[in-house]
């Protein structure tokens, strides 16, 4: 008679070999992983990039040679909110009205790589190419009378002449003659590059300074380091000892 092994009870796992893990089950846990890694950076990304700071490249040539065209800075928005904004500031603002030309059509990418473009400039991976924003240099806060210019073609600021080291070479102060008060609650702003910058002087010549000035509400933040080209890497001075002898408005 032959001995018939016994059969293993019912719910007992130490008779039953474990099945290997499926090759597309674990691609599928890969994947699955990858996707809330990235959903994950990408909250956190739009949340530095909405209350921390944001990128922004730089479009044109009015902040040379501070800033060049293509470059990238890293824009403090913590700097608005616990410090204020200073003269000698850089700062990134949204169009008052009228400073940027009229958007015509515009070369954009398209198709998917437009939409992902354009999906990681919202959620901050990709720096703002600063279509409807300018950046300029903080010259008079609220209530400073700021004029241009003295004898020694210097601008004034609450009647302190000021020396600026920032401005391109070969630029004067400016070629155009002002004297404006800032209202309340608003910036005078100039770029570095007096010959190639439509800045506050302009809005519109001969004003009162109450067009030209740059409400704070429409400003951004702080520029205050250069992230790219690499060779170009390096913080963003606001020149403390440009302003140091100016007296309060």
């Amino acid at each position: 008679m032959t001995d018939t092994p016994p059969k293993a009870a019912a719910g007992d796992s130490a008779q039953e070999e474990p099945q290997p893990r499926g090759f597309f089950r674990s691609i599928g846990y890969a994947i699955r992983e990858v996707v809330v890694v990235l959903a994950m950076a990408s909250v956190l990304s739009l949340v530095v990039k909405t209350w921390v700071a944001q990128a922004f490249y730089i479009p044109s040539g009015s902040m040379e040679r501070t800033l060049q065209l293509g470059d990238r800075v890293m824009v403090s928005k913590l700097h608005k909110k616990f410090a204020g904004i200073g003269r000698g500031d850089i700062v990134v603002f949204q169009d008052p009205g009228g400073w940027l030309p009229e958007r015509g059509i515009t070369a954009t990418r398209g198709g998917v790589l437009g939409t992902i473009q354009e999906g990681l400039t919202f959620i901050g991976l990709l720096p703002d190419p600063a279509d409807e924003h300018l950046i300029k240099r903080v010259i008079g806060v609220a209530g400073d009378r700021v004029v241009c210019c003295d004898e020694d073609n210097r601008i004034t600021v609450n009647g302190a002449p000021i020396s600026e080291p920032y401005i391109y070479p070969g630029d004067p102060a400016s070629t155009l003659r002002f004297d404006i008060t800032v209202p309340q609650g608003s910036v005078w702003v100039m770029g570095d590059h007096r010959s190639d910058s439509q800045d506050s002087r302009y809005h519109p010549v001969d004003g009162d300074g109450t067009e030209g000035s740059v409400p704070l509400e429409r400003v951004v933040g702080r520029a205050v380091v250069t992230v790219w080209p690499l060779t170009r890497i390096g913080s963003l001075s606001d020149h403390p000892d440009v302003f140091s002898g100016v007296p309060a408005p």
